[in-house]
Order: structure tokens, then sequence, then C-alpha cells
């Protein structure tokens, strides 16, 4: 249920469900997210909601550092993007 809690604060502070296009861990500690609008980030709300940085790459992609737990965040959050 935390890891639920978690990832519904970091899906709002991508801009909510609706602008998440793709979720998913890559590397141990991060997730991978695919926006339709990278200017609806919140990256203050990420950081609230425990993120301990953000990446913004190319054009609609932002990694999200959440630490070791991000295969078990990203599990909780499918089906829910």
């Amino acid at each position: 249920a935390a890891q639920r809690a978690r990832g519904a604060a970091l899906v709002a502070a991508l801009g909510g469900a609706d602008n998440v296009r793709a979720l998913g861990a890559v590397a141990l500690t991060r997730l991978r997210a695919e926006l339709r609008d990278p200017a609806l980030v919140d990256e203050a709300a990420l950081e609230r909601a425990g993120a301990q940085g953000v990446m913004r790459l190319a054009g609609d992609v932002v990694h999200v550092v959440v630490g070791a737990e991000a295969d078990a965040l990203a599990a909780a959050l499918a089906g829910d993007t």
C-alpha cells in the first residue's frame, strides 16, 4: 500500500496519469517516464514524494531517481497510467 501511495504521488507530480504515456523501471534506482507534456512535471512535488532527483532527457522522457525500490514502484503502478 505504501508503494502505491508513493507511486500515485509521483504520477501526480509527473502531470497526472493522463500525461504519462509509459512508466517503467530502468537501471536499479530510476523510473523512466514518457510524457505527453514534459512542462507539466512538478519537480518540487516529485521531491516531496521521495524522488532523489530528476533527469530531463531529450524529447518527452524524464528519469526520476527513486532509489532501490524502482522495480517495486513500477510494479505497483502497472496499469495505473
